[in-house]
C-alpha cells in the first residue's frame, strides 16, 4: 500500500495510486447542502485533501471519482469556475507577507479570466473578479480558502509592529486582522455570484476580530453529522487498513486486538461534537503504518509554542484546565482580544470533547489521546523545570524504582530533584499560591511517567485522590501535603477509603504520604506503607 503521507493533492493521490479513505459521500452531502461553509480542525488532519478533492469535484473531473461513493450520487459533473487561495507555508511574521499574497492571487486569477480591474482595495478587487467571471462564463464561482487564519496564528501575541500606524492598529496582529476583515467582506458584497464557498483553519476567530461584514458561514465544526469529513473514523480504520494492523501487529509482536488497541490509545480520542464519535489522528495513523512504529508523530511535526505563551501569560495550568467541563460559548469562539488559552487548546487539537452532560448542557475537555497528552506535557515541564539535570534520565530512574516497589530510592530521587528547582517556591507569600505550584509540580511529574497507568487527582465517592500510579506489579496511592506531616496524608488515605477500589487486585498496594515545605521547596515529610498494615 503506498502511503500519501505529506500529500495534500487529490488529483496526484488518485493518479499516483495511493490509498484514499473514500470521503465523497460527506461531500456530497455538503455541496448539496448550502452554499458557505466554516471548517475548524487540528493540523495535518486532511483540511488541505479535503480543499483539494473539492476543488477538483467543483472543476469537474469525473475520472478522478470512479469507484468513490459520489460517482454513484453525482449526474451532471458541472464545472466551475475556482479559486482557491492557500495560506499555508507562507511566513506571516514579515508585515507585508500577507498583502502580498492577496496582491498575488487576484493579480493571477485577473490575468487568467483577461481581467483588468482599477480598483485597489482587496477585497472590491476580488469581488468584481467574481462577478466578472460568472457572467462570462455563466457559472457561480467557487472559492475555497485553506488555513484562513493562518496570517493571524502566525503574529498573535508577537507584539510585531504594523507596517502602517493607523489609529488603533499598533501591531501586526491587528493589522492582518483588518485585512483580512475587508477581504472577507466580499462574501456578503458578492453573495449571487457564488456557488459554493468553504473556508478552513486550526481556530474560529470571533465574528468582532475577523468576520464582521461578511455573510455569516455555517459552522460545521461542531456538526456531527461531519465528525469524520476529515481524519480516519474506526470503522475506516478496520475495513481500509485490516492487512496493514495484521503487519503492525506482527512487527510488534501484539494480537490484532492488542494492536487495534494500542491505536486507539495512541492516536484516537478526537470528538467534534456530543455525539463522541471517535476520529483517529490520520497524519499519525498514515506514518504509523508506514514505519510500523508507534511514535509520536503527529506532536513531532511542530511544538505548539503559541500555546505555552497563552499559558504562560495567563498564569494557566494545565491541570487546572484539563478534564473539567465547560459551557461551549468558553470553548468554540476564540477572541483574539481576550487571550484565553482554552479555546486554542481546544481547536488546535491538544483538547478533545472528552463527555457531554446534557443536564447542564456542558463538555468534559481533556486530551484525546497518549501521544498529545505525552507530548504536551514535555514541552510543558520542559519550559517549566529549566533544569540543569536531564528529565529524562531522571525519570528513567524513578521509573525503575517504582516499577521494583523502591520507595525509599524514589524518596531520594524526589527530594534532589525538587531542591534544583526549589527557587520557584521559596519565599511565596501566599500559600495557596504556592500550593498550586506544588500540585502543578506533581501533576507534570506524574504525567511525564506516561508508561503507567497515572491518575491525578482521581475522584472518587468519598473524595480527590491526589495521585494513583499504577505499575505491573504494584499500585502507588498518594497524598500531598503543604507544611503538614506526611502521618497526616497517610490518615486521610486511610479514612477516605482511597485503597477500596483495589480490594480484590493482585498487585501490592502502597500508601504514600509526602509533605512539603513552603520554606525550603522541598520534601519535609516522606513516610509510606504497604495496604493493611
Amino acid at each position: 500500500m503506498k502511503y500519501p503521507i505529506g500529500i495534500q493533492d487529490f488529483e496526484k493521490i488518485r493518479q499516483g495510486g495511493f490509498v484514499y479513505v473514500d470521503k465523497t459521500d460527506l461531500i456530497y452531502k455538503l455541496v448539496k447542502g448550502g452554499n458557505i461553509f466554516f471548517l475548524s480542525r487540528p493540523r495535518r488532519f486532511g483540511k488541505s485533501l479535503l480543499v483539494s478533492t473539492l476543488e477538483n469535484y467543483f472543476l469537474g473531473k469525473k475520472e478522478l471519482f470512479q469507484g468513490l461513493a459520489i460517482d454513484g450520487l453525482e449526474k451532471e459533473w458541472a464545472e466551475y469556475p475556482v479559486f482557491h487561495l492557500d495560506f499555508n507555508g507562507i511566513n506571516f511574521t514579515k508585515p507585508e507577507a500577507l498583502e502580498e499574497i492577496l496582491s498575488e492571487f487576484i493579480e493571477n486569477e485577473e490575468k487568467k479570466y483577461g481581467i483588468e480591474s482599477e480598483k485597489t482595495q482587496y477585497g472590491l478587487r476580488f469581488m468584481e473578479l467574481l462577478k466578472t467571471v460568472h457572467e462570462k462564463t455563466g457559472r457561480r464561482a467557487v472559492v475555497l480558502i485553506d488555513e484562513y487564519d493562518k496570517p493571524l496564528l502566525d503574529v498573535m501575541n508577537t507584539d510585531i509592529p504594523s507596517p502602517v500606524v493607523a489609529g488603533e492598529i499598533k501591531t501586526l496582529e491587528d493589522y492582518n486582522r483588518e485585512v483580512l476583515k475587508g477581504f472577507y467582506s466580499v462574501f456578503k458584497l458578492a453573495d449571487r455570484h457564488l456557488q459554493f464557498v468553504l473556508l478552513t483553519g486550526v481556530t474560529k476567530f470571533s465574528q468582532i476580530s475577523v468576520f464582521s461584514g461578511f455573510n455569516q458561514p455555517d459552522d460545521i465544526s461542531y456538526d456531527g453529522r461531519y465528525d469524520g469529513l476529515c481524519g480516519i473514523t474506526k470503522e475506516e480504520l478496520l475495513s481500509v487498513f485490516k492487512e496493514q494492523i495484521n503487519e503492525l501487529g506482527e512487527a510488534n509482536g501484539m494480537t490484532e486486538e492488542e494492536t487495534i488497541e494500542k491505536l486507539k490509545r495512541k492516536y484516537d480520542g478526537y470528538h467534534f461534537s456530543k455525539r463522541l464519535n471517535d476520529v483517529f489522528n490520520p497524519f499519525s495513523i498514515l506514518n504509523c503504518f508506514s514505519k510500523n512504529d508507534f511514535r509520536n508523530y503527529w506532536f513531532s511535526t511542530g511544538t505548539p509554542t503559541y500555546l505555552v505563551r497563552l499559558l504562560s501569560d495567563n498564569r494557566q495550568n494545565i491541570n487546572e484546565l484539563a478534564g473539567k467541563y465547560y459551557p461551549a460559548a468558553e470553548f468554540v469562539d476564540y477572541k483574539a482580544t481576550a487571550q484565553k488559552p482554552l479555546p486554542m487548546l481546544y481547536q488546535s487539537g491538544y483538547f478533545t470533547i472528552n463527555g457531554y452532560d446534557p443536564l447542564f448542557d456542558v463538555y468534559c475537555l481533556d486530551f484525546p489521546n497518549e501521544e498529545v497528552r505525552s507530548g504536551m506535557v514535555a514541552v510543558l515541564a520542559a519550559e517549566y523545570f529549566r533544569s540543569d539535570n536531564s528529565p529524562s534520565t531522571w525519570l528513567l530512574d524513578v521509573s525503575r524504582a517504582l516499577m521494583a516497589g523502591d520507595l525509599e530510592t524514589f524518596k531520594h530521587q524526589l527530594t534532589a530533584f525538587l531542591s534544583n528547582i526549589s527557587y520557584r517556591f521559596q519565599r511565596k507569600s501566599d500559600e495557596k499560591e504556592c500550593e498550586r505550584y506544588f500540585q502543578y509540580t506533581f501533576y507534570l511529574i506524574m504525567q511525564m511517567l506516561g508508561r503507567y497507568n497515572t491518575y491525578v487527582e482521581k475522584e472518587t465517592s468519598q473524595g480527590r485522590i491526589d495521585c494513583v500510579l499504577e505499575c505491573p506489579e504494584y499500585v502507588y496511592i498518594f497524598e500531598f501535603k503543604l507544611n503538614a506531616t506526611a502521618a497526616i496524608a497517610l490518615k486521610q488515605i486511610e479514612e477516605k477509603g482511597y485503597a477500596l477500589p483495589y480490594a480484590a487486585d493482585s498487585r501490592k498496594l502502597f500508601k504514600v504520604g509526602i509533605s512539603f515545605s513552603s520554606e525550603t521547596g522541598t520534601v519535609n515529610d516522606y513516610d509510606y506503607m504497604p495496604h493493611n498494615e
